[in-house]
């Protein structure tokens, strides 16, 4: 299972940083990722680290967020900085286990476990 976490409302030209937190014991052989949507569109991807820690990122959130992970604390981070009013959406995080040589996954096809959301609110 994952749980998402860190969302909240911030103002435009902060910084936050979520965190997907999983109960997986061998969350080490997990790729993880992060994903956004707003209503009434469809979910968009925003970063991912695979299992050998590689590392893709949307264009859009490219220098200004940072994704990272903890295999000892089972935790993936988003740290994000410089936000905009368009970052807010609900951010999820997703997991799938993956071989050590696969390429990062970036698609939401690519992830089969998905934990609830955390909201992001970022005020102009």
């Amino acid at each position: 299972q994952l749980q998402a976490s860190g969302g909240g409302l911030v103002q435009a030209g902060e910084s936050l940083r979520l965190s997907c937190a999983a109960s997986r014991r061998i969350f080490s052989e997990y790729a993880v990722g992060w994903f956004r949507q707003t209503p009434g569109t469809e979910r968009e991807f925003v970063a991912a680290i695979g299992r050998s820690g590689g590392i893709v990122y949307a264009d859009s959130v490219k220098g200004r967020f940072a994704i990272s992970r903890d295999n000892d604390k089972n935790t993936v981070y988003m740290q994000m900085n410089s936000l905009k009013p368009e970052d807010t959406a609900l951010y999820y995080c997703a997991a799938t286990r993956t071989i050590i040589t696969a390429p990062t996954p970036k698609t939401a096809a690519d992830f089969r476990s998905w934990g609830q959301g955390t909201q992001l609110t970022v005020s102009s």
